[in-house]
């Protein structure tokens, strides 16, 4: 279907038309336009908040009865912000180097205190600049403990794992405050991060790049192109205390179990003799999304929150699918929804497509989804500068 845009936001990628692919009867509009928008978060008062780490700020979108959305500055000055939740009336910031929370009363952002500090980023000064992931996501849990994420600094940098704070891990803070400890390892980048209906934490995890065929045979150890394109898939995965997720020694494999309960193999080039971790021993992973996808942003549908929207899609996640940089044909960007059945997530499908043409070139790259007070879900694409409104049928 169209997308559909006003004039006074039909600036380029809408300066023609857009085409997208959406379930029957729903509609999407360009909503409001920003520059790199990012990860997103529903405000009491019914305000939508939204980070942009390009330029140190958190912005405030203010829904009008007819026509754009108020916009305006809430927090300025920040170093790279990104992940955003709330608690109650209290907002929670991930900057590239801290955890921030905030008092939020009308509006307002006051009150900062750091709830986690020292955090690595690119300018850190064993990392020397050299720092793939610095942005952070970050949840609260329904005990009050605050979950962030510290992703790798590079594809397999195995010294991350032993850094101090450890790199490439789901870390936490427990409810009233008190040091960060590690909650999950072996998180390469868990830039999806959110609890779900039953108050588990999952996250959304960007696996590694150019891993080698692991077969016994001619093609052992070489990185063969049409094996990468395909491995190993990205992780969507429960969280428990202590889970490990097997970066960068163990993959997840997906010629064995489909889409779900993923067991791992063990990484050729990193553990090759297998004496590094016992990738066997290792929990199956929940669910997945093909290699390359670069989930980013993670949300949950639950009855609070999707009031409006018709089935299947009052209970379940949603996952902005940015999509690969470096696969032929590139995997395409998305909206994914993945159903929540019984305390587990069921197979991926597609909510929102259409962003990439056939010859691989795109339009638009979602980031986040989130579904909004007025029963529609938006979406935010920092490739077409955009925020979108997905509209179930009236």
């Amino acid at each position: 279907m169209p997308v559909r845009v006003d004039p006074d936001r039909a600036a380029a990628p809408f300066d023609e038309p857009r085409q997208a692919v959406v379930p029957q009867g729903w509609t999407m509009s360009v909503w409001a336009r920003t520059p790199k928008p990012r990860l997103a978060v529903w405000a009491p008062g019914g305000d939508l908040l939204v980070s942009i780490p390009s330029a140190g700020r958190v912005l405030r979108f203010t829904p009008a009865a007819d026509g754009p959305p108020a916009q305006s500055i809430l927090l300025d000055g920040l170093d790279q912000p990104h992940g955003l939740a709330f608690s109650g009336s209290t907002l929670y910031v991930a900057e590239s180097d801290q955890i921030d929370a905030y008092d939020y009363t009308a509006g307002a952002a006051t009150n900062p205190r750091i709830v986690a500090g020292g955090l690595p980023d690119a300018r850190s000064p064993d990392l020397r600049g050299a720092y793939s992931h610095a942005l952070k996501s970050v949840a609260v849990g329904p005990d009050g403990a605050v979950y962030f994420s510290i992703g790798s600094t590079g594809n397999i940098s195995a010294a991350d794992r032993t850094a101090d704070p450890p790199r490439a891990t789901i870390m936490r803070v427990p409810p009233g405050g008190g040091p960060a400890a590690p909650f999950a390892t072996g998180v390469r980048n868990g830039t999806g991060l959110a609890v779900a209906p039953d108050g588990a934490l999952w996250t959304a995890v960007n696996g590694r790049d150019n891993v080698a065929f692991p077969e016994p045979g001619p093609d052992y150890g070489k990185v063969i192109a049409d094996y990468v394109d395909d491995h190993p898939p990205e992780q969507l995965a429960r969280l428990t205390p202590g889970r490990e997720l097997g970066w960068p020694y163990c993959n997840s494999d997906s010629s064995a179990a489909g889409s779900a309960d993923l067991p791992f193999i063990r990484d050729v080039q990193t553990n090759p003799n297998g004496d590094l971790m016992d990738c066997a021993s290792l929990p199956p992973v929940e669910q997945s999304f093909g290699a390359h996808s670069a989930p980013l942003g993670l949300s949950f549908l639950d009855s609070d929150l999707s009031e409006g929207l018709p089935e299947p899609y009052t209970l379940g996640a949603l996952v902005g699918v940015h999509g690969s940089w470096n696969r032929q044909p590139p995997r395409a960007p998305e909206v994914s929804f993945y159903p929540w059945r019984d305390g587990d997530l069921g197979n991926q499908q597609t909510l929102v497509g259409g962003f990439q043409a056939a010859d691989g070139s795109r339009w638009g790259r979602p980031v986040a989804a989130v579904a909004g007070p007025d029963g529609a879900i938006y979406i935010t694409d920092d490739a077409a500068d955009a925020i979108y409104r997905l509209a179930p049928p009236a």
